[in-house]
């Protein structure tokens, strides 16, 4: 709450920090804040979690390791400071098309499921996030059945290039 007031009189007077090397207007940091703030808010951050969101920021921004973890890193930080999630939502709907904006939206229920379980601060999350950033009803029930039905199923494992071949 202090830091948020500090933020707010150092806009004022004009002596704000400069901006972190990811900028706020950056769409992956405000992708990657999405995803922290859904992972926190049911007040549990476990180890599946914080694995979903690494793998999720390093395969949906092609980002290497450690990368990904500076950028996971940045959004606790600017997660933390927001006071609303509206902070990141208009940074990702001016900077993403349809589609994208619906990748989004399938990411934070990836991320939602990560645990084994959704709890309901997490579907409100989602809705609000969905709501925020144009995705319709439809498609938000239609992106979680389809990311639950991708957890329930997984494809087989054909020893592709990520298994190591049993000998």
């Amino acid at each position: 709450m202090l830091d948020a007031l500090k933020s707010f009189i150092a806009e004022l007077t004009g002596e704000a920090e400069r901006p972190k090397p990811y900028e706020s207007a950056d769409y992956q940091l405000a992708a990657a804040a999405l995803l922290v703030h859904i992972a926190s808010i049911d007040g549990e951050f476990d180890d599946d979690e914080k694995a979903r969101i690494q793998t999720l920021v390093e395969a949906r921004f092609g980002l290497a390791s450690d990368t990904a973890r500076a950028l996971i890193q940045d959004a606790w930080e600017s997660e933390r400071e927001a006071v609303d999630l509206y902070r990141f939502t208009s940074v990702l709907k001016r900077r993403l098309d349809e589609d994208s904006r619906r990748q989004v939206v399938g990411m934070l229920w990836d991320m939602a499921h990560a645990d084994g379980s959704v709890h309901e601060f997490e579907e409100n999350v989602v809705w609000r996030v969905a709501e925020l950033l144009g995705v319709s009803t439809r498609d938000r029930v239609e992106l979680r059945r389809e990311v639950r039905e991708a957890l329930e199923n997984p494809p087989p494992n054909d020893g592709g290039p990520w298994e190591r071949p049993k000998e």
